[in-house]
C-alpha cells in the first residue's frame, strides 16, 4: 500500500472545504493508500485550524471530530531525523523529516517550498491533483 504523507495545508483544506483534498482524505478511508503524520504535524494542524481566520469555516466541535478522525486513521511516526533542508521556511522540514522517517512514497502539498524540490531522497513531493490522478490510474 501507498505511504502518504499530507501536508497541513492538505489538511486544513481539507476539514474546511468539499474539493478535492477531502477527496482524496476519503481515498485513505478507502484503503487506497496509508495515512502517514506525526504528532508535530497534528499539533501544527490543530493549531493552524483553530487561528480565527478558519472561525468562519469550521467551529471548535468540528476541528476536534476532524482532529479524532485523521488519529484514527493516521499510521503515526516518531521523528528520528534532524535534517535541514528548506532554508526559506525551516517549518517544513518536519513533513519532510515525518515523511523520510515514516519511509513515505509521497508527499503531498500546496506549499511552494515543498513543490520546488519535487523529491526528496525518493519521496516525491506532489499535488493532490497529481495524487487523484495516480490513484485513478492504480
Amino acid at each position: 500500500m501507498l505511504r502518504v504523507l499530507l501536508d497541513t495545508n492538505v489538511l486544513i483544506s481539507a476539514l474546511i472545504s468539499k474539493g478535492k483534498p477531502r477527496t482524496l482524505l476519503r481515498q485513505a478511508y478507502k484503503n487506497k493508500f496509508m495515512l502517514i503524520l506525526s504528532i508535530e504535524i497534528l499539533n501544527e494542524f490543530i493549531n493552524v485550524a483553530s487561528r480565527e481566520y478558519f472561525q468562519e469555516y469550521v467551529d471548535e466541535r468540528e476541528i476536534a471530530e476532524f482532529t479524532r478522525a485523521l488519529a484514527s486513521l493516521a499510521h503515526f511516526i516518531i521523528i528520528k531525523s534532524n535534517f535541514e533542508v528548506i532554508k526559506e521556511d525551516p517549518d517544513n522540514d518536519i513533513v519532510l523529516r515525518t515523511a523520510y522517517d515514516g519511509k513515505a512514497e509521497y508527499i503531498l502539498t500546496g506549499d511552494k517550498h515543498l513543490l520546488a524540490l519535487k523529491e526528496f531522497r525518493e519521496l516525491k513531493i506532489i499535488t493532490i491533483g497529481e495524487m487523484l490522478e495516480l490513484l485513478q490510474n492504480k
